[in-house]
């Protein structure tokens, strides 16, 4: 591909040129600045002292090349800037494992200390409002009634442990949440769960991911973290 200068005789040299690189390889079909300031000076070499190139289009040239290297420059910063921000982001997410991240979803996973939480928030006040945890079997190992709430966030939270004060080995559990408006019909609440964050993985394309109980979650995912 060439590029035109709007100078006819510099265009002349950069097709010659062109043509003369096509011949010995299709890789390279762009021109750098050292080619570019070769062809410059061997227009001035061998330009007709009679009609010496107009100096304002040579300036011309001249501003518009450096403007293409000075875009080029700057591509290369904001890549390396990226790089910086990535590591400074992993940095960030990794002084996130240990701790607990609330996220949406209607499956809570265990912490290491047996218990589960999460939060409910509400569309509108309810006159009753309960939870249960469900096993993959189906069977429900946790219920609570949680009476009358206002629009809004309801946190809940289960120590794992039955009535007799054994602990649950079911691991993750679903939320089911049931809640009825003032006015008698269902409401339809919104969940999030607290998970413990494991660890952080950092591919080297791609964005840093929390491993949480759930699997891998995006920092933008996380809601509130404790």
């Amino acid at each position: 591909m060439t590029v035109s200068t709007g100078n006819s005789y510099l265009d002349s040299l950069s097709a010659s040129t062109a043509a003369a690189t096509a011949a010995t390889t299709k890789s390279k079909q762009t021109i750098d600045q050292s080619g570019f300031l070769k062809l410059l000076t061997t227009q001035l070499k061998t330009q007709d002292p009679t009609e010496p190139t107009d100096n304002t289009q040579m300036v011309q040239q001249m501003a518009t090349f450096s403007q293409v290297a000075g875009i080029t420059e700057m591509n290369a910063s904001l890549k390396s800037m990226l790089s910086d921000v990535s590591a400074s982001r992993f940095g960030d997410a990794s002084g996130w494992i240990g701790r607990a991240a609330l996220i949406s979803g209607d499956v809570a996973t265990q912490a290491t200390n047996g218990a589960y939480a999460g939060q409910i928030t509400l569309p509108s006040d309810a006159k009753d409002v309960a939870i249960s945890l469900v096993n993959s079997s189906g069977q429900t190992v946790y219920s609570k009634d949680l009476g009358a709430k206002g629009t809004g966030d309801i946190s809940w939270s289960w120590d794992g442990k039955d009535t007799s004060g054994a602990a649950t080995t079911d691991g993750a559990l679903q939320v089911i949440v049931t809640a009825v408006g003032t006015n008698g019909k269902s409401l339809s609440p919104t969940n999030a769960t607290w998970n413990e964050i494991q660890s952080v993985k950092s591919p080297a394309t791609g964005t840093t991911q929390l491993i949480t109980g759930l699997g891998s979650v995006s920092p933008s995912d996380v809601l509130q973290l404790s």
